[in-house]
């Protein structure tokens, strides 16, 4: 039993020290590193308190005798600091999203906000939610379930708030999973978000999109492409403003996401619905993929490599670098870019944040709108699924950057109607 619990506790000491040091340069173990990670960072007070309870219950039990159960006690309790301190510097996300809106969109940028908007502003993150993380969707909002879209079986969901609305803002999130099936879906992806953005009256839409290795990219992009134009087409109905769209996603949604806001009403990703509008007026994209071909050989293994050419877009980068090049948002970059919020840990191990970085770069070198960069430090992979210290400053950030967006929206809107009164 002692023995048990000394190789329970090295199981606990190694999940601490995963948070900090986690696995980049080999596939598999960077896949388990991630999901010790992501199980383990921003839940880690959820961790620290189950294992302080078995720890307990082993101790009544015995376990913990002699100079091994010594050192085992030893090793748990430098875990559960060392998960601590982790989790609590999270609150640096609050200073890190906010010095990257200011540093893009003006220090006051705040000021400009609608005050209507800026009174639903947070004062701090949603203790509730962090407590019990797993929680359902709030009883304020409505969800209307697999509405039909598109022409391969399509569906998506809507949140919004029960109150009665019009004319509201339109978030469109798209998950991610590798583009892969079994791998995410719209049903688990995108809710702390969407939730939050629907209290504040926005429309939020989740899709479903074809998957490989059943389809090949760009397939999965034309569904996107179709689920938007049911969004312009339809979302009136539900209180929506169709002129007024932002797409959000996370890894494989965040590649799509910037690669949808990136080729508006292009024809080659939209098959048979050509003459249909696509422009977005804006994007979050979150730990996503921008470069296919991996040009600057930011990937540490060669796993990624060999999941495009096998499932993804099933040819070898040599001889196909045109269709590779197609589908990477950093070669689709144009002056006329929707406005960006970009955001990427830096303890990804999955999409390394240099990617994240020379993508922003170079779109902020070209784009004539705003490119916000937002480097998130301790983050993993999919970390703001769970609500935690981290995930909450990112959410309220992102707010601020969405209802600046609307103002700015608004604001052109009042002008155009004032011009277009006076004109004779």
């Amino acid at each position: 039993m002692t023995l048990f619990f000394f190789l329970l506790s090295l199981l606990f000491g190694w999940l601490a020290y995963n948070l900090y040091r986690p696995i980049f340069r080999h596939p598999q173990l960077a896949a388990v590193s991630f999901l010790a990670g992501w199980l383990t960072g921003e839940l880690a007070l959820h961790h620290i308190l189950w294992q302080v309870l078995l720890v307990g219950i082993l101790t009544w039990l015995g376990a913990v005798e002699g100079l091994l159960g010594a050192l085992g006690l030893l090793i748990c309790i430098c875990a559960w600091f060392a998960m601590g301190y982790f989790y609590l510097q999270g609150q640096h996300a609050e200073t890190e999203m906010e010095y990257a809106l200011s540093e893009n969109l003006g220090s006051g940028y705040e000021d400009e906000i609608e005050a209507a908007q800026r009174s639903h502003f947070p004062e701090g993150p949603d203790f509730a939610a962090i407590k019990k993380p797993f929680r359902p969707v709030d009883s304020a909002i409505e969800v209307v379930k697999d509405q039909s879209f598109g022409t391969n079986g399509q569906t998506l969901d809507l949140y919004r708030s029960r109150n009665s609305v019009t004319g509201k803002p339109v978030l469109f999130q798209i998950h991610g999973g590798a583009w892969t099936e079994k791998m995410g879906s719209k049903n688990e992806q995108g809710i702390p978000l969407m939730t939050h953005m629907a209290k504040r009256d926005w429309i939020c839409v989740a899709n479903s999109y074809r998957l490989s290795p059943t389809a090949t990219m760009p397939e999965h992009v034309v569904d996107c492409k179709q689920a938007l134009v049911w969004i312009k087409e339809n979302i009136a109905q539900y209180g929506g403003d169709p002129d007024f769209i932002v797409v959000t996603g996370g890894s494989a949604g965040g590649h799509l996401c910037s690669l949808l806001a990136l080729t508006a009403n292009d024809s080659d990703f939209q098959p048979g619905f050509e003459d249909k509008d696509t422009a977005l007026q804006g994007a979050v994209p979150y730990y996503g993929a921008y470069d296919f071909t991996n040009e600057h050989q930011f990937q540490k293994h060669d796993g990624a490599a060999k999941m495009f050419e096998r499932s993804i877009m099933k040819c070898s980068l040599e001889g196909h670098r045109e269709d590779y090049e197609r589908v990477s948002p950093l070669f689709r970059i144009h002056a006329s870019a929707p406005p960006f919020l970009i955001i990427h840990g830096d303890k990804d191990t999955l999409v390394p944040v240099e990617e994240a970085r020379v993508f922003s770069t170079k779109l902020r070198e070209v784009s004539s709108s705003s490119v916000t960069y937002a480097e998130i430090s301790g983050a993993q992979h999919a970390f703001d699924m769970f609500p935690s210290l981290r995930s909450e400053h990112v959410k309220q950030g992102i707010e601020r950057f969405l209802a600046y967006l609307f103002t700015q929206y608004n604001n052109q809107k009042k002008s155009g109607d004032q011009d277009g009164s006076s004109a004779p």
